[in-house]
């Protein structure tokens, strides 16, 4: 079976056409970091760039399946993080982030699922509620949680529709309809609770450690569990913990740099592009990139120690991994 994880976290899949998404994905998070800064509203990037995970969506579809993916995707973004706002509100927003988060994985996951969106499960929106709900947060912050998530979320669908309008200005003949999506799927409401047991598990040991950051340890407990057999949910997991390390010692070679202003806005675009260049072929590989990709998303709202957010960026990783692993394992179906 270690020659088998080996294997699999060695095993480099195709490029399948992943230039395309990178290239969307990477101008959609660029354009509106970069209207942040010029209008001196950094601090709000972190609503743009969840806003921006629309454009991941829907890379396997053209024209009408993947504008309506787009959309849900898009909703769905600009609904979490309008909670996550709200729930940062309160004074108590450590715990009530916790069971809000593992209501999110349970609902994302089963619509992930039964709408077969791509990328599949609900580490996205558990990302965006959780770390939106971890910062405090005040009444003037709601409209702009709202406003800049929803214009990203469009842009991201504009972007993504740009390619398909190109194609059938330049082809003669009509692209084919695309398939439709959606449909029953079985084990989904399986699934879904699994997703949601292992973010309430994650999310209360870590805030229980007062570690700063639980939102990582309850997304790092759902990318397991998008899996459905042990061994790939193993495989998961270990990509997840070993590309996290060495993301972070990417991290480290980075804000060693201490890249600032338009130098840091242009360095998170690059890094976008590159995961979403090496996401479909090796998540471990792409985990390199993200991870420090996600430490300058933090940097950019709330600058804070270098060491601390180091350290618990690796510590909530291995908690959620093993949580995620465990909850699949014990949950798994029995066969008699």
């Amino acid at each position: 079976m270690a020659m088998g994880l080996l294997r699999r976290l060695l095993t480099l899949g195709p490029h399948a056409g992943a230039h395309r998404i990178a290239l969307r994905s990477a101008v959609s998070v660029l354009v509106p970091l970069l209207v942040l800064w010029t209008s001196d509203h950094l601090a709000w990037s972190i609503y743009a760039v969840f806003g921006a995970f629309t454009s991941l969506y829907g890379r396997d579809r053209t024209d009408r399946a993947r504008l309506s993916l787009q959309v849900e995707a898009g909703i769905t973004q600009v609904a979490v993080v309008t909670l996550g706002v709200l729930v940062g509100l309160s004074d108590q927003r450590a715990w009530l982030s916790v069971p809000f988060a593992a209501a999110v994985a349970v609902g994302a996951s089963y619509e992930s699922t039964r709408r077969g969106w791509h990328p599949p499960g609900s580490l996205f929106q558990v990302f965006a509620f959780a770390a939106v709900a971890s910062a405090p947060a005040t009444s003037a912050d709601v409209a702009p949680a709202i406003l800049v998530s929803a214009a990203t979320a469009l842009f991201a669908v504009l972007v993504g529709m740009a390619g398909p309008a190109v194609r059938r200005v330049r082809s003669a003949t009509p692209l084919a309809p695309a398939q439709p999506i959606g449909g029953a799927v079985e084990g989904v409401t399986r699934y879904a609770l699994q997703s949601g047991a292992g973010v309430l598990i994650a999310g209360t040991i870590a805030t229980s450690a007062g570690i700063g950051r639980p939102y990582w340890a309850m997304v790092s407990a759902v990318v397991p569990l998008v899996a459905r057999d042990l061994t790939t949910q193993v495989t998961r997991g270990l990509h997840r913990v070993v590309g996290t390390g060495l993301g972070l010692l990417v991290g480290w070679a980075f804000f060693a740099l201490d890249v600032r202003g338009l130098g840091l806005v242009v360095l998170v675009a690059v890094l976008q592009a590159g995961a979403e260049l090496l996401v479909g072929r090796n998540y471990a590989l792409a985990l390199v990139l993200v991870t420090p990709l996600a430490l300058l998303m933090v940097h950019l709202v709330a600058p804070v120690p270098t060491g601390e957010l180091l350290r618990d960026r690796g510590v909530e990783t291995v908690i959620g991994v093993v949580v995620g692993i465990a909850v699949g394992y014990l949950s798994r179906p029995r066969t008699s």
